[in-house]
């Protein structure tokens, strides 16, 4: 950041009073532009044992396969963004919305957020987003073309968890950036 938002003139990376770490400080109005992790919401949309993926038709992992996630926008609920974008990327409308995985990626300050939920009726297709979008059993999830680690760590949770008809809520740390292919 070079610039205030609020007054236009420069801005300096210093620890304003108070704090404990560098901020983006106006010289001019004072105004302290706080910079903090994005929030990604999604689903784990299940359908008579199967899982609803989405294939990327968008940067980043275009091509991969992920599920109906993005970022949650102001004014709304994590469960209605995380609705929101299953909508959006998968043209499908989801009950029954329960909270499941939590994943603090420190190095690219996200936060995830994602929701197991009922497919209703089993409906789907292809948003703005997607290329293409399909329903997956465990042995049929195309492991090597998922597109980001916190989907692969949620998938890899799910099938076993729905097995056993038992969904923990679970909060873990993705710590370093991993390497893909």
């Amino acid at each position: 950041m070079k610039f205030c938002t609020r007054c236009g003139n420069r801005v300096v990376l210093q620890i304003p009073d108070g704090d404990d770490r560098e901020r983006h400080v106006c010289g001019s109005c004072g105004y302290i532009h706080y910079s903090n992790p994005r929030v990604i919401v999604g689903c784990v949309p299940a359908y008579e044992g199967k899982v609803l993926l989405c294939k990327r038709a968008i940067e980043p992992r275009k091509d991969y396969w992920t599920l109906p996630a993005g970022f949650m926008e102001n004014g709304e609920s994590s469960v209605q963004g995380a609705a929101r974008e299953t909508w959006e990327e998968a043209r499908a409308k989801v009950s029954n919305i329960d909270l499941y995985r939590i994943f603090d990626v420190p190095y690219i300050n996200q936060i995830y957020m994602f929701y197991r939920c009922d497919l209703d009726r089993g409906e789907h297709s292809a948003g703005p987003e997607s290329l293409e979008t399909d329903l997956f059993a465990e042995v049929d999830v195309p492991w090597d073309n998922i597109a980001f680690p916190v989907v692969s760590k949620t998938l890899k949770d799910f099938f076993p968890d729905a097995e056993r008809g038992e969904f923990p809520v679970r909060v873990s740390s993705i710590d370093h950036r991993p390497q893909q292919a």
